[in-house]
């Protein structure tokens, strides 16, 4: 097996929105919001919690690896051959909290994942935005 075969690629999104991080880590969080902003699920954020995420095309396996409260959420993400894992990651600025998500794992082949990942993430940054504009 070559070097480059083993190579992975990531999709990274990072906004600054206007909101403190315990807020955005209740979205990120409990599965009512959740399910406003990503998809209907069974989440827990417990280390080693199994979930999923269940959408009209499918659902993605999950499970926790990493919590730090009003910081840092970790899970992997497995679906259809894609064995990946997304990291949100808060951090508070003078305005609101920086968001970065990262979904790292993508195979050279798995193009069209990758694609998908790089077009639908932002987007649900935006729905995202809204949960956080109707919440409390």
């Amino acid at each position: 097996m070559t070097e480059a075969s083993t190579q992975t690629r990531s999709v990274v999104v990072e906004r600054e929105i206007s909101y403190p991080a315990e807020k955005i880590w209740r979205a990120l969080t409990q599965p009512y919001l959740i399910e406003e902003w990503l998809m209907k699920n069974d989440f827990k954020p417990v280390v080693d919690h199994r979930f999923s995420l269940n959408a009209d095309w499918g659902s993605v396996n999950c499970q926790v690896t990493a919590i730090e409260q009003d910081r840092r959420l970790s899970y992997t993400w497995a679906a259809y051959g894609l064995e990946s894992v997304v990291t949100w990651t808060l951090i508070p600025t003078s305005t609101g909290t920086r968001l970065r998500m990262e979904q790292s794992g993508f195979r050279p082949d798995q193009e069209q994942a990758y694609h998908g990942a790089r077009d639908g993430w932002p987007k649900f940054f935006d729905a995202l935005e809204k949960v956080l504009a109707s919440i409390e």
